[in-house]
C-alpha cells in the first residue's frame, strides 16, 4: 500500500516538471522565433507606408523601379522601369526594400 502511495506521488511530481518543462520550451520559442519575426514585420510595414513619390524600390520579384503614382487606397503603387518608361502598378505588399534615404528630422 505504502508503494502504491509513493509512485502516486512521484508520478504527480513527473507530470508537473514535464508541465514546467513544457512551458520553458514555450516560452524560448517565442523569444527566439515569434518574437523577431513580429519585430522584422513591423519594420517592414513602417517602411512601406513611408514611400512617397520618386522613391526608388525593388520588388519581391527583383523589378526595380521608382514610384510614380499611389492610387487613392494607397494600397497600389505605380512604378516606372526601364529606359522606356514602362509602368507597371504593383501591390504595397510585394515591395521589398526602399533605396531612397529620407532625413526624418521630424
Amino acid at each position: 500500500m505504502k508503494y502504491l502511495l509513493a509512485s502516486s506521488n512521484n508520478a504527480s511530481g513527473d507530470i508537473w516538471m514535464t508541465i514546467i518543462y513544457m512551458i520553458i520550451i514555450l516560452g524560448i520559442f517565442y523569444l527566439l522565433l515569434i518574437l523577431p519575426q513580429n519585430k522584422k514585420r513591423k519594420k517592414e510595414d513602417k517602411m512601406r507606408s513611408n514611400i512617397q513619390i520618386g522613391d526608388n524600390i525593388t520588388t519581391i520579384g527583383g523589378i526595380v523601379g521608382k514610384i510614380v503614382g499611389i492610387k487613392e487606397d494607397s494600397s497600389i503603387f505605380v512604378i516606372e522601369t526601364g529606359t522606356d518608361r514602362s509602368k507597371i502598378q504593383i501591390k504595397k505588399w510585394a515591395v521589398s526594400s526602399v533605396e531612397t534615404v529620407h532625413d526624418d528630422a521630424g
